[in-house]
């Protein structure tokens, strides 16, 4: 019998894959197949955007340029692996300025990709989400409301959407070096496991 759930996700990615709805980003294709992850993960991790070196060139998400190595280093520090957790983005597709680097996506980009991102939350169905940085944070939105803010309640477990939601920064080096380190991140990385030690103590 055919898995049902594998179905499902390979057409929204499908469909994903023909969008056509930021005319900024229409040149680029979404990030969004079976190296995100797996469909039955320990922990789904929602960033920002799919970067120029990583994402968008690996079609792996955190992988292939300095945040996707940060991002390995601190999954490994809770020996968590890929294989055990699936990665999204707020946007599908890579945000670039005219220069051709990376920038943050609009409010109207993560606006179009809400279909997409509430889709994908709802056919996972995981028991704990990560959002990485404060756009994912506001992404999530969409999704379900929330008053949540994530200077105020990094690493601190919520009740969102019927699920476990955990706030973190995201582990790009810019971030490292001027706002939350390696040291802190490593650190707030811990909640994920203290989170998914109290829903195994709930089976």
């Amino acid at each position: 019998m055919p898995d049902k759930k594998k179905k499902a996700f390979d057409e929204l990615s499908k469909r994903a894959a023909k969008c056509t709805r930021c005319e900024a980003m229409c040149g680029r294709s979404a990030v969004l197949g079976p190296l995100n992850g797996s469909l039955r993960p320990r922990v789904m991790f929602i960033a920002e955007a799919p970067g120029r070196q990583g994402a968008d060139r690996t079609r792996k998400p955190f992988y292939g340029d300095k945040s996707g190595e940060h991002f390995e280093r601190m999954l490994e520090s809770i020996s968590l692996r890929r294989s055990e957790v699936f990665i999204t983005n707020s946007v599908l597709c890579s945000p670039r300025s005219e220069s051709g680097a990376n920038r943050k996506p609009t409010k109207r980009e993560i606006g179009n990709c809400k279909s997409f991102l509430t889709e994908t939350v709802n056919l996972i169905d995981p028991a704990v989400i990560v959002t990485l940085g404060t756009v994912a944070l506001e992404a999530i939105k969409a999704v379900e409301p929330h008053s949540i803010k994530l200077a105020e309640s990094v690493a601190k477990r919520h009740r969102w959407n019927g699920r476990t939601l955990i706030p973190l920064y995201h582990p790009s080096p810019q971030v490292l070096a001027a706002t939350r380190s390696a040291a802190m991140q490593l650190r707030d990385f811990k909640s994920i496991g203290r989170a998914l030690s109290a829903l195994e103590k709930k089976k």
